[in-house]
């Protein structure tokens, strides 16, 4: 970021990464339909457990470009967060490769009656 001293442009862009998460859902190597049947499987089990904090990696576009799951997974996380499902949701930093940082908002608090 060329107005940001390193700093403060790390501080912006999130520092949160794998070594942060509870759990990591390594989606590297898998086609399309099983990286979105995992991710819907974990945000609906998700739904019935105590909140959690998760990485989910994903591959690097190929050399000479071409299509990611970066796209498709980070539309159902919207989705998701939308519906409640996803408290915090941010990419992971370079370092850590491509990816998100998710916090599952996990089974909601009952109220003492």
């Amino acid at each position: 970021m060329p107005h940001f001293e390193e700093f403060y442009a790390d501080k912006l862009r999130g520092s949160l990464g794998v070594t942060d998460a509870e759990a990591v859902l390594d989606l590297r190597g898998a086609n399309r339909a099983t990286a979105e049947a995992s991710l819907k499987d974990m945000l609906e089990r998700s739904r019935f457990g105590k909140s959690k904090v998760v990485a989910i990696r994903l591959d690097p576009p190929p050399e000479g470009g071409g299509e990611t799951l970066f796209q498709p997974i980070g539309r159902l996380l919207l989705d998701a967060k939308r519906r409640g499902l996803i408290e915090r949701l941010q990419t992971l930093p370079a370092q850590d490769g491509l990816g998100f940082y998710v916090s599952l908002s996990g089974k909601p608090q009952r109220s003492p009656a």
